[in-house]
């Protein structure tokens, strides 16, 4: 039996042909010309969906459902994407639209949802029955496993990570509160510290790593400095690191996982990253003496994430 996954991005749509060990055996993908309207979106996806199936030469009896990850809020029982702001969708009944096409389940999943369901089938929180997977992008993005299934809460509304209050009246969060965790951990608000830095000292080399334009600078440019002995660019690791340990140790305090999966493009910097924070989660996290404590792993899944959870929403 075989899964469609389905990942709609603000730029583009992915989608894959999943087997029941995580496995992509068919993927592609095409622009999502997210200015259109949501029933041309949908018609893409779709035509992307039996070009693959076609390539691969299966039946539509050999697939089980058809899964979706996209940003934003699902309506999951009734298979409706109520806002997706990238897109500009509200109240999109993407389940209805995607059956005119095929006589199969469709099956609806917030995309960060999505990463946590793909690390805890086939990625790095494979086999265990309690992980938090926190995605580190242009917001900071969390999926919780509970007892191998996926906690939403009681209005599909829960694993709101990003949003734990880290400093009261702090930085201004995306959301309209102040002093959110994703306001000083998300990638963006390290290319933001990053660009203070450098405003702030001149003769950092941060500025010729910019080449003298700050809009340059991305979520990579601090570690560089760093590794390059700037003592402006290790302060900005330091303190991003810092406040990254503080929201990690909270999700261990509240949810005692096994394990804790780090993704998103920031955590490609491996061991650099995951070295210091452990040090820091040491003295930070509560565990009875002679247990075991949580582990701090990088997602193993990459961009594949989005296809392989979105095909398996069925299972989670």
């Amino acid at each position: 039996m075989y899964y469609i996954g389905i990942d709609l991005g603000g730029t583009n749509i992915a989608a894959g042909i999943v087997d029941g060990n995580g496995t992509i055996i068919k993927k592609g993908s095409v622009p999502t010309g997210r200015s259109r309207a949501s029933e041309e979106i949908v018609e893409d996806m779709c035509t992307l969906v039996k070009n693959l199936v076609s390539e691969a030469g299966i039946e539509e009896a050999e697939i089980h459902s058809i899964g979706i990850g996209s940003p934003g809020t699902p309506d999951r029982k009734n298979g409706i994407i109520i806002y997706n702001n990238n897109l500009g969708f509200r109240n999109v009944p993407i389940r209805k639209l995607i059956q005119k096409h095929f006589n199969l389940p469709v099956y609806l999943e917030n995309d960060a949802n999505c990463a946590a369901i793909a690390e805890s089938v086939a990625g790095a929180a494979k086999d265990e029955p309690y992980a938090v997977v926190i995605t580190i992008g242009t917001g900071i993005g969390g999926g919780v496993i509970i007892g191998n299934k996926l906690y939403t809460g009681f209005n599909g509304a829960g694993g709101e990570l990003g949003h734990v209050v880290l400093h009261m009246n702090g930085e201004e969060c995306t959301c309209g509160r102040k002093g959110c965790w994703e306001a000083y951990s998300s990638a963006t608000a390290l290319i933001r510290q990053t660009v203070r830095a450098a405003k702030d000292n001149p003769q950092s080399i941060i500025n010729q790593l910019a080449e003298g334009d700050l809009s340059r600078i991305n979520a990579k440019t601090a570690f560089d400095g760093a590794r390059m002995g700037d003592e402006t660019a290790k302060q900005v690791v330091d303190q991003y690191i810092e406040m990254l340990a503080e929201g990690l140790a909270n999700m261990i305090n509240i949810f005692q996982p096994n394990v804790v999966v780090l993704g998103g493009g920031v955590s490609k910097e491996g061991e650099n990253l995951l070295g210091p924070l452990r040090e820091k989660l040491k003295s930070r996290t509560y565990c009875a003496e002679g247990v075991e404590n949580t582990r701090l792993v990088a997602a193993r899944m990459g961009n594949d994430a989005g296809i392989i959870g979105a095909a398996f929403i069925s299972r989670s």
